[in-house]
């Protein structure tokens, strides 16, 4: 048998060295955690850098028959890419900043769930890129969403709302979440 590895991260830049915090339910962010000197022209308080990183193997026959898969997908916050602005931030904005992450586990999940429901076929590789890049897209998609509806979370009602909605959206996939 043939094993073949693949790694795909959603975050470019990031280096492999680079320390990671992965997604935990009992895990909350705090400011300790931003490193990254913040941005002075930037009109944002607090930038959270966060993505899905996502590697795969396939087992192939000596023909090249795929007879299997394996996947791992997890949810990473970057200490070193992230920042706030130290006079401007307070607890709210760091629940604004949690969110952000959340969304990100909330994807992850998906995309497991999306991964748990593929049959084995020689199109696997390609399956799983296609899988990989549209749940990257609609991962940015409800990123910028909950900014633009929570006007980067000064919007304090809206804020609210969208923290109950991912609570009860990652509980739904609760059967899908990242565990260390």
């Amino acid at each position: 048998m043939l094993r073949i590895f693949f790694i795909i991260c959603l975050f470019l830049s990031v280096h492999n060295d680079e320390p990671v915090i992965s997604w935990n339910e009992s895990y909350k962010l705090s400011w300790n955690d931003f490193k990254a000197q913040p941005n002075n022209r930037s009109s944002a308080v607090a930038i959270t850098a966060s993505g899905i990183t996502f590697g795969f193997s396939i087992t192939q026959t000596d023909s090249n028959k795929v007879v299997s898969f394996t996947t791992e997908v997890h949810a990473h916050f970057y200490p070193e890419q992230s920042w706030y602005k130290i006079e401007l931030a307070d607890h709210h904005v760091l629940g604004h900043e949690q969110l952000h992450f959340d969304i990100t586990e909330l994807h992850t999940r998906k995309f497991r769930q999306r991964i748990s429901q593929l049959k084995v076929s020689n199109s696997i590789r390609s399956e799983l890129k296609q899988l990989h890049d549209t749940i990257n897209k609609e991962l940015a998609q409800m990123q910028n969403k909950y900014d633009s509806e929570t006007d980067y979370s000064r919007n304090f009602e809206t804020q609210a709302e969208w923290k109950i909605y991912v609570e009860t959206e990652l509980k739904k996939l609760s059967k899908y979440k990242s565990v260390d």
